[in-house]
């Protein structure tokens, strides 16, 4: 269909990491095992907290929310790049690929929410142990998460929805291996300076406000902790938020490898690279993380092994 000489497309082709053949196949074995650890550990991490009654506490609650939204992450994702590197089908219907591209970003800005309400549950914990139990009930708990999860998605809303109504004209070969809103706009015909006012908006309100809270209460957390006389105290204070401030620093320093680099220097290549390391490493390691470095975490696992 034409329309004041733009084309209103229906399908596009997604490039996918590479164009030679002979990487197709060790691709594919390489993202199929990083799906399945991503699976496998989120999985288990939400069934631990699930059967294990020492682990129903605020904290490990938002745990579970963070390790189902890492499965629903890469869900968004991976099994379409699995399929393109298999079966060398790199179409993908117009109407699939802005639902792709606003799950994306659905997921990306939930689990920026997600990990500013665990920074106030730390905070809280650590600042005002004495009212925890009261300021962490179980039903604030629900609410912080569902506003999570609301926020998460309405904030992509306006600029996905734009999108979805630009026109294209010449190639419909997105350089990325998904839909990203980058390379969308770099094939559209149509004036963009409105979608990436919204992108820019939304960042600066949705994306830097948990990030501002994050640090609002890490300066807290840790002016409290060094507040502590003995070093015994301090190492435990620290223990409890330790995992969660090394996510905060995986999650953010990869999302600025992604999306703050300067435009001088920005090439579409290397920046599937830093999306892959992204979307992959990141829900790949938390679990690791929670496993390795919390003691409650390995406590229950070890319970659960016995007993199988």
């Amino acid at each position: 269909m034409v329309k004041d000489n733009y084309t209103t497309v229906d399908t596009f082709v997604i490039l996918g990491l590479t164009q030679f053949p002979e990487f197709q196949i060790p691709l594919f074995v390489l993202f199929l095992l990083i799906y399945l650890m991503v699976l496998m550990g989120n999985s288990i991490i939400i069934f631990l907290v699930c059967v294990e009654p020492r682990l129903h506490s605020p904290m490990y609650f938002f745990l579970i929310n963070l390790s189902l939204l890492e499965i629903c992450c890469v869900s968004v994702t991976l099994p379409k790049m699995l399929a393109m590197l298999m079966t060398q089908r790199k179409d993908i219907p117009f109407a699939a690929c802005i639902l792709q591209l606003y799950l994306f970003l659905c997921f990306t800005n939930v689990e920026m929410y997600l990990l500013s309400a665990m920074a106030c549950d730390r905070y809280v914990a650590i600042c005002n142990p004495l009212r925890y139990s009261l300021v962490m009930s179980r039903t604030i708990c629900l609410l912080l998460a569902a506003t999570c999860w609301l926020l998460g998605f309405l904030s992509p809303l306006a600029h996905t929805i734009l999108i979805s109504m630009a026109y294209f004209c010449g190639s419909t070969e997105i350089n990325h291996f998904f839909c990203d809103i980058t390379a969308l706009m770099a094939l559209s015909c149509s004036d963009t300076a409105l979608i990436e006012l919204f992108s820019y908006l939304e960042g600066v309100i949705f994306g830097m406000s948990p990030f501002a809270a994050i640090i609002t209460s890490y300066v807290y957390i840790v002016t409290t902790i060094l507040r502590i006389p003995s070093s015994e105290g301090k190492r435990k204070a620290f223990s409890t938020c330790s995992s969660h401030l090394m996510v905060v620093i995986l999650f953010y320093g990869s999302c600025i490898g992604v999306y703050m680099r300067p435009t001088s220097s920005f090439s579409m290549d290397e920046n599937k690279v830093a999306t892959v390391v992204y979307i992959t490493v990141v829900p790949m390691l938390n679990p690791l993380i929670y496993s390795l470095r919390n003691k409650e975490v390995k406590h229950a696992l070890r319970s659960i092994l016995r007993v199988l």
